[in-house]
């Protein structure tokens, strides 16, 4: 995976996924290709962060973290004279959890997932997170896109 031109930063992520404010978790896309994608941040320790339960942001939380780095990627692969698709998680599998909060680390996070396959309807994607070298969550996820217009298809 080779180092983005420069780097992609939250305000150009959030005008391209579907999450804004503070729900757009990421803060930089810092490297991608066709294939992959590796994002960072440090959301996980605002104390506004609004995934957190209780005060505390569960490890299980990465999943959305890993999602938006996805979505990014569709932004990134996609056509750029077209809005992005949306995309939605139709499952995750294999999620392995190697911490119990994420809100504990001190450091910021890498986000990294890769693109395994797919068609023009749904994408399959392995995903890891880092924070400082130590693995903390990792797993797979499909995407069904455009799954709002396709709902309505269905339902007519």
């Amino acid at each position: 995976m080779s180092d983005a031109a420069h780097i992609l930063d939250r305000d150009w992520i959030a005008a391209r996924i579907p999450h804004s404010g503070p729900m757009c978790l990421l803060d930089a896309v810092v490297a991608w290709d066709a294939q992959r994608i590796r994002c960072t941040a440090t959301s996980h320790l605002a104390s506004d962060n609004p995934l957190r339960s209780k005060g505390r942001l569960a490890s299980v939380c990465g999943i959305e973290y890993a999602a938006q780095a996805m979505a990014t990627h569709g932004a990134l692969v996609g056509d750029a004279s077209e809005r992005p698709r949306v995309g939605m998680l139709t499952s995750v599998r294999g999620v392995q959890m190697h911490v119990d909060r994420l809100d504990t680390l001190d450091g910021p996070l890498d986000i990294d997932a890769e693109r395994m396959g797919g068609d023009d309807n749904t994408v399959l994607y392995r995903f890891a997170m880092h924070c400082k070298g130590r693995l903390l969550l990792s797993g797979r996820a499909a995407v069904i896109l455009d799954a709002a217009q396709a709902a309505g298809l269905i339902a007519q």
